[in-house]
């Protein structure tokens, strides 16, 4: 922990250093990028660093890493003013010409809740991992202990390139790939965009994201998996959620679990709530612990680590959150809608 805390003053030092050499709009986005950069900036590698530590030290260490990124964020939008007013201050205005209206630009909703999915799991120790869009049939389906013969190899159901290459169903090809070159513990979430050959509809679109989940371990049970589904569910829904766990099926894992969660609007109270139709409950992600098999097709012994897996939509969980009725609206590119988030 001493060590956690030494890098983030020594690059608090860094960033009060490279501040002073920003002098234009290049000089701030080489700033921005050294520190916030999604893939190797000097935050994301704070937060990496806290899977790496003891589990007593992780919620100080996710509080230190949040307080370190709140104070990049405004130093730089600090900086950023500052520039902006300078360059006012140069450029000559004539006041004869007309106006132009200029629109405020607004985070995707898609994005709010992906960014939010990402940093309730990397406070929890997981890293992220990406992959291909364009898969093998080994590794969406046959890696993942998917039969032949099973309804989702169907091309009315997969969108085929060739026999053997289609386009991810699903980022679950990602976890075997991380299952492959690294041995347990793994702990990662795998974000990303994912196709089915679905026709368009309020509900349905051939496109979509997913954010899926794995842990593999030694001693890693059922229970492991409710608590920290449960905990995710109450963070993203900022507490105002029960979750229940329902038997179900996937051929990649065994038990198998479909999470709900307790209607965040309405909590049952409300016959005509347009979210969860007056039930109380709404289906939000599925889960399970991992097969057997699956660990054997990427030479992991399953008789010594187990681990569970879970993945859900995103767009599912933003249309809840927003009650926004149709999954079409996200992808329409109507500015009316965008703003609305800004």
């Amino acid at each position: 922990m001493e060590k956690f805390e030494k890098d983030i003053e020594r690059l608090k030092l860094l960033f009060e250093q490279k501040s002073k050499t920003v002098i234009d709009k290049k000089s701030f986005e080489e700033l921005r990028n050294l520190f916030l950069s999604r893939k190797k900036g000097y935050v994301k590698e704070i937060f990496n660093q806290i899977k790496n530590l003891p589990s007593s030290q992780k919620p100080h260490a996710g509080k230190l890493a949040n307080e370190f990124k709140e104070y990049i964020v405004s130093q730089l939008a600090q900086i950023e003013k500052n520039l902006s007013a300078i360059k006012r201050e140069e450029e000559k205005i004539d006041l004869f010409l007309p106006g132009e209206r200029r629109y405020i630009g607004s985070i995707h909703p898609i994005n709010i809740i992906q960014k939010e999915i990402e940093e309730i799991f990397l406070t929890m120790g997981y890293s992220i991992e990406e992959g291909p869009e364009i898969e093998t049939d080994y590794y969406n389906f046959s890696a993942l202990n998917f039969p032949e013969e099973h309804p989702a190899r169907d091309m009315w159901d997969t969108l085929y390139i060739t026999d053997d290459i289609l386009l991810r169903t699903h980022t679950s090809p990602v976890q075997v790939r991380v299952m492959e070159r690294k041995k347990p513990p793994i702990k990662i979430i795998v974000p990303g965009r994912v196709f089915r050959k679905d026709e368009p509809d309020p509900t349905h679109l051939p496109m979509f994201y997913q954010v899926e989940g794995l842990v593999v371990d030694e001693d890693i049970s059922f229970s492991h998996l409710k608590g920290t589904l449960d905990y995710f569910l109450k963070v993203l829904f900022s507490g105002r959620v029960r979750t229940r766990f329902r038997p179900s099926y996937f051929p990649f894992t065994e038990p198998s679990a479909e999470v709900d969660i307790s209607c965040p609007i309405c909590e049952g109270n409300k016959s005509d709530c347009g979210i969860c139709k007056g039930t109380g409950w709404i289906e939000i992600l599925g889960s399970g612990m991992v097969h057997p098999q699956v660990l054997k097709n990427v030479n992991i012994d399953p008789e010594k680590y187990t681990g569970f897996a879970f993945g859900l939509g995103i767009e599912r969980i933003a249309m809840i959150k927003y009650q926004i009725p149709d999954m079409r609206l996200f992808y329409e590119n109507d500015l009316r809608f965008i703003r609305q988030f800004s």
